[in-house]
């Protein structure tokens, strides 16, 4: 039985560097691809450029890879105090879970995934866990219990919806 290859193997694997896909590690250490399109990506880069306008003072990191109990995942976009992030330069997955993790959802995720992630997300230290659907609406989520905030307690001037150029 082979051996699943480690983050950094797959990091390091000229084969799996130019995949037009967002690339994670299951439990079992099997490579799990998701497809990616042009809105997604779009979503992506609006919700990053708000967060470093919002909070200029942290660290916003697209594709964050964050090692969990169950693998590596991989939020679309994380927001982290500058202060964390120092202590982890020279990793290819950081052992502690960002401030913030945003999944930005396509027709690939299901609500499982989602809360498997969120629940992952909290037991690395994520303090809130956010959504955003298709049409941009975005959900705040408190990570450790899972409850629906009515805005983001630690960026409250984040909007409740993107709205595309």
């Amino acid at each position: 039985m082979p051996t699943p290859m480690t983050w950094e193997q797959i990091c390091e694997d000229p084969h799996l560097r130019d995949l037009p896909y967002k690339i994670e590690q299951d439990r079992y250490g099997r490579i799990v691809m998701s497809p990616v399109d042009l809105g997604h990506s779009r979503y992506q880069g609006r919700i990053l450029t708000l967060l470093v306008e919002l909070l200029p003072s942290w660290e916003i990191i697209p594709e964050c890879a964050v090692q969990t109990r169950e693998g590596v995942r991989v939020p679309d976009v994380a927001a982290i105090r500058l202060y964390r992030s120092s202590e982890w330069k020279d990793v290819s997955s950081l052992p502690v879970g960002p401030d913030i993790c945003v999944e930005v959802i396509s027709w690939s995720n299901s609500p499982g995934e989602m809360e498997d992630k969120r629940r992952l997300f909290a037991q690395q230290g994520c303090r809130e866990f956010w959504t955003c659907s298709e049409d941009g609406e975005m959900v705040f989520f408190e990570a450790e219990s899972g409850r629906v905030l009515t805005r983001s307690e630690i960026c409250p001037e984040f909007p409740e919806r993107i709205r595309l150029r």
